[in-house]
């Protein structure tokens, strides 16, 4: 009886405390319609992974093949180059990408006036280039015949190279292009980080003369430390999905043997070539991958430095 009462009153404090609060939860109301309609609701399109879809019988009439579509990828001979080509360029971005924007905002954090935010604007203008544009400009510096990369080389002696079509070029134009356009817009949610930070530590590290490095190295950086670790997990759950677009754009059939990833392959075979239910299996692998990094790296960085994801 005493349960049943209690359970009654922890019901009417639960409606209580929704009805006190309804007008958050409406606030709340479009943004949850939104994940369900367009998040979830997709999610039931995942079984065409396991069947032989076709459009005339639609996801319902389609014939279910199993794991058919992720064997005919994985037994493929081009599955072993696809996942090396997605992790080394994966893991390469996270290699430069990643550090490179917390030491652009720590240096941006010490400066002051009109020549940080003149620098800011440089820094940040660069992510709003289009990837067809800046792919484009790629290809004219780069070019062998009047390329200025080439025209400089050639002034000092050495031979014109066709770096867009040397395979062994690839993965760095890609990565260091990508560190060009992204590392300013990139440092912006370390600059709020920074923000935070507060001056009183600063101000007691001036009164012991501390210097403006050691300021940084023991209060900038472990005051941002959490932020960092969260945008690392967050960076390890896309290790397998690397955009299609640029990759696609800067390949040709010279570097093709380091260009093609798992994404580019996909849009080839499993969407110029309208094999929907391989596209869809080689998404949801994708994912597979995704969640299983993420949840790796939130376990390790718990155990190595105490804070998480979740």
């Amino acid at each position: 009886m005493k349960k049943k009462e209690k359970t009654i009153k922890n019901g009417v404090c639960l409606k209580d405390r929704i009805w006190k609060s309804r007008y958050y939860y409406l606030m709340l109301l479009p943004a949850v319609a939104y994940v369900l309609i367009f998040c979830y609701a997709p999610m039931g399109g995942l079984q065409i992974a396991f069947k032989n879809y076709k459009v005339s019988l639609g996801m319902w009439g389609s014939k279910w093949i199993g794991f058919r579509n992720f064997t005919d990828f994985f037994t493929s001979y081009s599955f072993p180059q696809l996942m090396e080509n997605t992790f080394v360029l994966s893991f390469y971005q996270i290699l430069i990408g990643f550090p490179i924007p917390i030491v652009i905002a720590l240096i941006l954090n010490e400066l002051k006036g009109g020549f940080k935010k003149t620098t800011q604007t440089i820094l940040y203008a660069p992510h709003f280039i289009s990837t067809v544009v800046l792919v484009g400009v790629m290809t004219t510096m780069f070019s062998p015949s009047q390329g200025v990369i080439n025209t400089l080389l050639e002034a000092i002696g050495m031979e014109r190279i066709y770096f867009m079509g040397e395979p062994q070029y690839f993965r760095h134009l890609y990565v260091w292009s990508g560190v060009w356009q992204g590392m300013g817009w990139s440092a912006i949610v370390y600059l709020a980080a920074l923000a935070g930070v507060d001056p009183a530590l600063h101000e007691a590290a001036d009164i012991d003369g501390a210097t403006r490095m050691q300021k940084i190295l023991h209060i900038n950086l472990p005051s941002i430390m959490p932020t960092i670790i969260i945008m690392l997990i967050l960076r390890m759950g896309q290790i397998a999905s690397i955009g299609y677009e640029k990759v696609y754009l800067m390949q040709n059939d010279l570097n093709v043997s380091t260009a093609e990833v798992i994404s580019t392959y996909v849009y080839k075979r499993g969407i110029i070539n309208m094999n929907y239910s391989f596209s869809t299996a080689m998404g949801l692998f994708n994912n597979v991958i995704n969640v299983t990094m993420l949840l790796v790296a939130n376990k390790v960085s718990k155990k190595v430095s105490g804070s998480g994801l979740f």
